[in-house]
């Protein structure tokens, strides 16, 4: 199976470069199903695996002039604080048996992986249905709405250990109106700066496998550069619906085998 796990990793740059999100939607169950990980383990590295990774993958969207800095910047601020303080403080203090009857017992894992999930398929509605954005007549109330979706977004990345881009992107295409392929390289520079931030926070509070880690980084870079390569050739309207339906599928998949199966 770790085998696998290897060959899987390098779609999880994969997947980074072609949408520009989703890296931990394969990053968190390669680490929990193929390698064995604790849940809130895997969430940790899946942070520094993205986090890396879509650093390198920002790099040649920035070239393109498909990162929108002034953007990034507005909505990874109050995102930045979020998830620090997520990572930090608030995952350590989950107790590992949340709720335990004679019938039922909710753990930490549970509890994050179902979260994970659940969220994975809400945002894959606007993807899919290709929803349009907000009118640009009111800036300011725009910014507002950026500012509060990086402050949420923040914190539930932070709960889930995820970068965040099937969350990020259609927020940036809805919200901001930029176009898909712009939202894409801005979402590459948001999930560097969050993942990291947030990786900080796990640092303080764990033991990391380094030698691991860094393999499985190396592995997901080489997979970000070959998507890099290949989304120039992809319409914005497709790579929109495929990145839909891709999070929505890995969604159910991960909420059927935490609870049914």
């Amino acid at each position: 199976m770790e085998i696998i796990g290897y060959i899987a990793s390098v779609c999880i740059g994969l997947i980074l470069g072609l949408l520009g999100g989703g890296g931990s939607i394969l990053s968190i169950p390669i680490l929990v199903y193929l390698f064995h990980m604790d849940a809130v383990i895997a969430s940790a590295y899946s942070l520094f695996i993205v986090g890396i990774t879509s650093f390198v993958g920002a790099v040649p969207k920035y070239k393109e002039h498909l990162v929108n800095i002034r953007t990034g910047i507005l909505f990874g601020i109050p995102s930045i604080v979020s998830i620090f303080i997520t990572r930090r403080w608030i995952i350590p203090a989950i107790p590992e048996i949340i709720l335990q009857t004679s019938s039922v017992v909710i753990t930490k894992r549970i509890l994050l992986l179902g979260m994970f999930s659940i969220l994975m398929i809400l945002a894959s509605a606007s993807m899919i249905r290709g929803k349009r954005e907000l009118q640009k007549d009111d800036d300011r109330f725009r910014t507002f709405l950026v500012l509060i979706e990086g402050i949420l977004i923040g914190f539930l990345t932070g709960l889930v250990g995820a970068g965040g881009g099937f969350l990020i992107i259609p927020a940036l295409v809805l919200l901001t109106g930029l176009p898909f392929k712009t939202a894409v390289g801005t979402s590459l520079f948001i999930i560097a700066i969050n993942s990291l931030v947030g990786f900080l926070g796990d640092v303080m509070n764990y033991s990391m496998n380094w030698s691991f880690l860094l393999s499985i980084t190396v592995l997901a870079i080489i997979g970000i550069l070959i998507g890099n390569k290949l989304s120039g050739s992809i319409s914005n309207i497709k790579l929109r619906k495929s990145f839909g339906w891709f999070v929505l599928a890995m969604g159910c998949w991960i909420l059927i085998k935490e609870l049914v199966l």
